[in-house]
């Protein structure tokens, strides 16, 4: 009952973060989109539907963290939480598409470039959100590695690629204050939008592959064997196997003990084992121990 109640705390301040953040992705959108129409300037709208997109996924994660927020059931006796993975792949698909609509807009303007407006009003939108991209990546980024939320680190992904785009659409302006002939860059500067789009997107599905393909968390097996070998009846520890979240880390490993061990000694210390690991290693939510009889050397005689 208490893991519940710590889970559901847990998914409603990934939940509340969300929504805070989807309100300035849409405003920021907003803002780029409306004047990038009005001032013909593609990069600028480009970029505003990149800003779009953030939005979007806020509300895939929002509905992610529903489903992993569920308690564990007869169906599912792990829990939910690997759903949350799975729809941060939903942020991926959705920014693949976008970096295919933007690709293709940005070659067929090449040929013909539109000649858009460039105004002080186009450098204080794009300074404006960039400022406030820089410190939602950061805000979010920072609490999807304490809440250790795949969502949230995915989604702060997200927005740093919007990062990168707003200073090369800013770079673009420049330019084509600078001189009208530059017009170019803009369908160029779209292009590499898509690309720094498309690279966010094949970030986000390596992470979560690790988890839906059962990667190890923990790489050093060293580490999970000293801590055993430190309990009082543990002779030897092998065939140390871990998967699972940063949040739900879960061991399976082989103990071996005397031979001439109880069975109620035995179980002990797969407690103790158990419930030394979880307070050593943090995240680590379920331990599964086989025990074995160590096996005595041959007599040589």
């Amino acid at each position: 009952m208490e893991n519940q109640k710590q889970l559901y705390l847990h998914y409603k301040n990934i939940r509340l973060i969300l929504i805070w953040i989807l309100v300035l992705n849409w405003a920021v959108a907003a803002a780029k989109i409306i004047y990038g129409m009005l001032s013909k300037c593609e990069s600028m709208a480009a970029d505003g539907f990149h800003s779009l997109s953030d939005g979007t996924s806020n509300i895939i994660c929002l509905i992610g963290i529903h489903f992993a927020a569920q308690p564990v059931d007869k169906d599912h006796p792990y829990g939910h939480k690997k759903y949350e993975t799975l729809f941060s792949l939903a942020i991926a698909a959705l920014l693949f598409i976008l970096c295919f609509n933007l690709a293709k807009e940005g070659i067929s303007h090449i040929k013909n470039p539109l000649a858009p407006q460039i105004d002080a009003i186009s450098f204080i939108i794009m300074l404006s959100t960039l400022a406030v991209n820089f410190w939602v990546m950061s805000y979010e980024y920072k609490k999807g590695e304490r809440l250790k939320s795949d969502i949230l680190i995915s989604d702060s992904l997200h927005t740093k690629a919007d990062i990168f785009t707003s200073l090369s659409v800013i770079a673009g302006l420049i330019a084509m204050k600078i001189s009208s002939r530059l017009a170019i860059i803009d369908p160029i500067i779209t292009l590499m939008i898509s690309a720094f789009i498309a690279y966010s997107a094949f970030e986000i599905i390596k992470e979560s592959s690790k988890v839906l393909c059962d990667t190890a968390v923990i790489m050093d097996d060293k580490q999970i064997e000293n801590i055993v070998l430190e309990i009082k009846g543990v002779k030897n520890c092998h065939k140390i196997r871990t998967r699972g979240r940063n949040d739900d880390i879960h061991i399976d490993l082989h103990v071996q003990v005397h031979r001439s061990m109880h069975i109620d000694e035995a179980h002990k210390i797969s407690y103790q084992i158990e419930q030394t690991l979880q307070e050593r290693l943090p995240g680590v939510t379920d331990v599964v121990v086989h025990m074995e009889p160590l096996e005595e050397p041959k007599d040589s005689r």
